[in-house]
C-alpha cells in the first residue's frame, strides 16, 4: 500500500464504515496524514448497528487525528436491495459461489453516491485525498468496488468540482483494491489494526449470523490468515 507524504500538511477524508476494511485503512494511514476525517454514512441500511459500532472502532483505536462525519442519506427511499429494503431476505449463498452474480444485497448506486457526498465534503474542506476500502477479489459482485469505476469517478469529481476546475484535483485512492481479504487482515494486522468492534454482519444482530456474504467472506480470511477475530473473540468473552 503506497500513500507517499510530503513536507505539506496532508488531510484524508476516509470513507468509513466500521467494517474490516476501512477499520484496516483507518490503522494503515494514521501516521500517514495530519488528520483523518472519518465518514461514515447512515443510509437507511439494515444493519444500522454498524453506525454505532464504526463509532467504537474509533474510540478504542484512541487515533487522536480523527474526527467523525455521521452522514444521513436514506437509501431506502430507492430500496431494491435486501441492505435497504426490510422485505427483502438476506440470502445464503455458498461461499464458492459468491461474486457469481449481482446479488441482492447490492445498493444501487451506492458508491457513486458516497463518492459524490464525499467529494462535496472534501472540496468545502479543502482535502485533496479520499481514501475508500473498495476491494475488486474478494467482494460479492458489487459493480461499484472495481478498479475502472473508481477511476471513472475520480475524473468525473474533478471535471465537475471548483477544485478540481482550478487544477487543484482531487485523488481518490483504493489502496486494498487488489488484495484478497486475508491479506487485508494482515496488513491491518502489522499495523496493529484492532477489530474488536469492527462490524461486518449484513443482518444487523451484535452476534454476528455467520451466513450473509460479510460474515463468510469475513469468517473464511480470519481463517486462512490463521488469527482469531477480534470481533468474536469479545462477544465471546462478554457473554
Amino acid at each position: 500500500m503506497r500513500l507517499l507524504r510530503s513536507g505539506l500538511i496532508m488531510n484524508a477524508l476516509l470513507l468509513f464504515s466500521g467494517g474490516l476494511d476501512s477499520t484496516t485503512l483507518l490503522y494503515c494511514i494514521r501516521k500517514r496524514f495530519d488528520s483523518i476525517t472519518a465518514l461514515t454514512f447512515d443510509y437507511g441500511q439494515r444493519h444500522s448497528l454498524e453506525i454505532e459500532m464504526s463509532k467504537k472502532v474509533l474510540n478504542e483505536s484512541d487515533i487522536s487525528m480523527v474526527s467523525q462525519i455521521i452522514f444521513k442519506i436514506d437509501l431506502s427511499q430507492i430500496g431494491g436491495s435486501a441492505l435497504t429494503d426490510l422485505s427483502i431476505n438476506i440470502p445464503d449463498i455458498p461461499v464458492n459461489r459468491i461474486g457469481e452474480q449481482i446479488p441482492i444485497t447490492y445498493v444501487p448506486v451506492r458508491n457513486g453516491i458516497f463518492l459524490s457526498v464525499a467529494a462535496a465534503l472534501a472540496e468545502k474542506e479543502e482535502i485533496k485525498t479520499i481514501i475508500g476500502g473498495w476491494n475488486q477479489l474478494d467482494y460479492s459482485g458489487y459493480p461499484d468496488c472495481r478498479t475502472d469505476f473508481i477511476a471513472s469517478m475520480e475524473k468525473s469529481i474533478n471535471l465537475g468540482t471548483k477544485t478540481g476546475s482550478i487544477g487543484h484535483k482531487i485523488k481518490i485512492l483504493a489502496p486494498l483494491i487488489h488484495l484478497s481479504k486475508k491479506e487485508i487482515i494482515l496488513l491491518g494486522k502489522k499495523n496493529e489494526a484492532d477489530y474488536s468492534y469492527s462490524y461486518s454482519c449484513y443482518n444487523g444482530d451484535p452476534v454476528p449470523c455467520g451466513y450473509c456474504d460479510s460474515c463468510k467472506l469475513r469468517a473464511a480470511a480470519f481463517s486462512e490468515a490463521g488469527i482469531k477475530d477480534d470481533y468474536l473473540a469479545r462477544i465471546s468473552k462478554n457473554q
